[in-house]
């Protein structure tokens, strides 16, 4: 057997988590175009031939502005400093930024404290015209003597086998961390929340996805069926409004969503039901962190 980490590493909103999605075959990570959907580390495991690969999706770094958003880059950075292999994530459709600048300086020092392997992985080229691509592959390579660069599409999957191609080579040879049937460590109930924080994303803007946290309050599998109590967490009234919507009409679209979502991932039929409460500042309260798997 052969086997070895990655950590899929970069700023927010350059397509961890869409990656992780497509290298599985299917969807464990939430999605949206907000930065900072990603608030753990999610374990992917990619079964090779006489191999496994077990990617750890990030959060994105960024400067954290509360103890959430701190969490969330000792997250990311822990995974850069224990992982084997390091996938760089950078955007095609921009060229090198701040936020870009500031991931490199996290790969060099992570790096400098144990050597191995960082391989650019320019993401989004299917926005990106051919002619275009070039200059901004430059200017991305010009930023560190990467291993390899690969430019890919999560969306349409181009290029992803020789991502992956270019990865094999730098498995050791050693048993594999994971049964041949393991796909991710996130439990249904993980999932359950997350799904729905990731339908809230999708409907609401401004301050309110930042300030939105899902609590499953109960979760309970008989004959086919999952019985989903949950909680949504808010930090003001206003946005316990925007959630619930005009009688209700928004937080019952989020719900059907997230309930259609789950019974497809599932396999299963889903009772969901879905509260909304305002506790305020939850984001720097430690306990309530903790409590929400932060």
């Amino acid at each position: 057997m052969k086997f070895a980490t990655v950590a899929i590493i970069g700023r927010s909103n350059v397509g961890k988590s869409t990656l992780l999605n497509r290298l599985l075959g299917e969807k464990i990570a939430i999605v949206s175009d907000k930065p900072q959907t990603t608030r753990t580390r999610i374990l992917g495991v990619v079964h090779v031939p006489d191999g496994q690969i077990a990617f750890l999706d990030t959060p994105g770094l960024h400067k954290p502005q509360h103890l959430l958003n701190r969490r969330m880059v000792r997250t990311a950075v822990e995974a850069l400093e224990e992982a084997d292999l390091l996938y760089v994530l950078m955007d095609a459709t921009s060229l090198p930024g701040p936020g870009d600048l500031a991931a490199v300086d996290y790969v060099k020092e992570a790096i400098a404290k144990r050597p191995r392997p960082a391989v650019l992985v320019v993401t989004k080229i299917d926005l990106v015209n051919k002619f275009k691509l070039l200059p901004v592959l430059e200017s991305y390579g010009k930023l560190y003597a990467w291993t390899e660069v690969v430019p890919v599409s999560s969306e349409t999957g181009d290029n992803i086998d020789r991502l992956l191609a270019v990865t094999m080579p730098f498995l050791s040879e050693g048993e594999g961390a994971y049964g041949d049937d393991m796909v991710t460590d996130q439990t249904m109930r993980t999932l359950a929340g997350e799904m729905i924080r990731e339908k809230i994303l999708q409907a609401t803007e401004q301050e309110v996805p930042y300030s939105v946290a899902v609590d499953i309050d109960q979760f309970k599998e008989e004959n086919g069926l999952a019985r989903i109590y949950a909680t949504i967490l808010v930090e003001r009234e206003t946005q316990k409004g925007i959630i619930i919507g005009k009688q209700g009409e928004r937080l019952k679209i989020i719900s059907t969503q997230a309930r259609q979502d789950m019974e497809k991932l599932f396999g299963m039929k889903v009772f969901l039901e879905v509260w909304v409460k305002v506790k305020e500042a939850w984001r720097e309260d430690e306990r309530a962190l903790a409590d929400l798997g932060y």
